[in-house]
């Protein structure tokens, strides 16, 4: 028992992850300078790794979905505007065209459409539900740690491979979001700071900071096209059908409408990020299930990485 222990606190295992830590925190300093979500970031996984046997698994498991948000998080230093010209009408334009409704004479987007009928019980609505966009995805891939860790690492992979997909999409098409539109025209500022824009709203009506707190740290505004947040549930509801979870599914369901909803009604999205979202999950899935899954040497390091957590 002492030896397992002595091995499980070996100085390998202190030096090798204190090292990533260090090489992680100075990465960050160097392109972002310093913030407190690094140390917080960096203390979890360090404190996880040495907690116990499963805090270790657990956070070796999860270090998937680490290594999305710190590539997330990286895309402040490099943003998207600097390498590619940022599009400010074209897909406002489009949704007049393809989504378009006549109000007194004029042809509003879908977004304008639902900014001039707005009420409290939608705001509210809209807001539970844009809440669910990454702990819904967190708290499915936990329940699947436990339960099928096989499954687990398909979705957690299939989650990376979307999001990979949404970064080069943002690099190659930087597109503003419905509320810049509204609130800024057609004139470009870089150094825009992000908004909650209709999500104000909900955090108004319950008198709390929570959307204003998130997207006051967005990592770019420039990143409406394709919309994540329409991926990340529609990639919950695939898995949770291949696990057969019965009536769980329909609640997945109800929050991917909704999400995809509430994208549109807070001015966060245009339709077509909506259905570009939908198509980066459904690619995702594809090139994952039909791609990834058939080569050799994936596998391989699937099993390996399934030997460790």
């Amino acid at each position: 028992m002492a030896k397992i222990k002595t091995a499980f606190y070996s100085l390998k295992n202190i030096v090798a992850v204190a090292g990533i830590v260090v090489i992680y925190l100075l990465t960050s300093y160097l392109l972002m300078g310093f913030r407190n979500d690094q140390l917080v970031l960096a203390g979890i996984f360090f404190i996880g790794y040495f907690s116990s046997a499963l805090g270790r698994k657990f956070i070796l498991a999860f270090s998937i979905f680490i290594v999305y948000w710190i590539i997330f998080d990286y895309m402040k230093a490099f943003p998207n505007y600097l390498y590619n010209e940022v599009h400010l009408l074209q897909l406002y334009k489009a949704d007049k065209i393809l989504f378009g409704s006549m109000q007194n004479g004029t042809i509003l987007t879908t977004n304008e459409y639902w900014l001039a009928h707005t009420n409290t019980w939608l705001d509210i609505l809209c807001g539970l539900f844009y809440l669910c966009w990454m702990p819904v995805p967190l708290a499915f891939a936990t329940w699947l740690f436990f339960k099928d860790k096989t499954i687990f690492l398909q979705f957690a992979f299939t989650f990376l491979v979307v999001n990979f997909i949404g970064f080069i999409i943002y690099y190659a098409y930087p597109a503003a979001p419905p509320w810049y539109f509204q609130k800024y025209g057609s004139a470009f500022f870089a150094n825009t700071l992000g908004s909650s824009a209709g999500l104000q709203r909900f955090d108004a009506y319950f008198k709390v900071d929570i959307f204003n707190t998130i997207y006051s740290r967005s990592s770019n505004v420039f990143a409406a096209m394709p919309s994540l947040h329409a991926a990340y549930p529609l990639i919950v509801l695939n898995y949770g059908i291949q696990k057969r979870m019965g009536w769980v599914n329909i609640l997945f369901a109800i929050v991917t409408i909704g999400i995809w909803f509430a994208a549109v009604y807070t001015g966060h999205h245009y339709v077509l990020d909506v259905l570009a979202g939908i198509a980066c999950a459904l690619t995702g899935i594809f090139i994952f299930q039909k791609g990834l899954m058939k080569s050799v040497i994936f596998n391989k390091f699937l099993q390996f990485y399934l030997s460790k957590i």
